[in-house]
């Protein structure tokens, strides 16, 4: 973790969210290990694997795509157009993360 955005208090409209989401993943993670503890079976722990790993990229993307649109999206007016289209294009591609 970067110390110097946890001192700045470095936060976006979207980090609550995406906290309760990787609060919920975490918690439904636990109880895959228990599943796994419990003997279940392997089709029931890779379905409820899936839907973690499904979680945890979901709150990657929006981390991403948020840092762009707040982060960069103020410096977007001061490129010549053609820097932001390439801006722009990159942007969209961070929907196939």
């Amino acid at each position: 973790m970067d110390q110097t955005s946890s001192r700045t208090g470095h936060t976006h409209q979207s980090h609550p969210a995406i906290i309760k989401r990787l609060k919920r993943a975490d918690g439904h993670l636990r109880g895959i290990i228990e599943m796994i503890e419990a003997g279940r079976p392997c089709a029931e722990i890779a379905q409820q694997l899936h839907a973690v790993e499904k979680a945890v990229s979901e709150a990657k993307k929006t981390l991403i795509r948020d840092h762009l649109d707040h982060c960069l999206g103020g410096t977007m007016q001061t490129l010549p157009e053609a820097q932001r289209e390439a801006v722009a294009a990159f942007r969209d591609i961070t929907r196939y993360l």
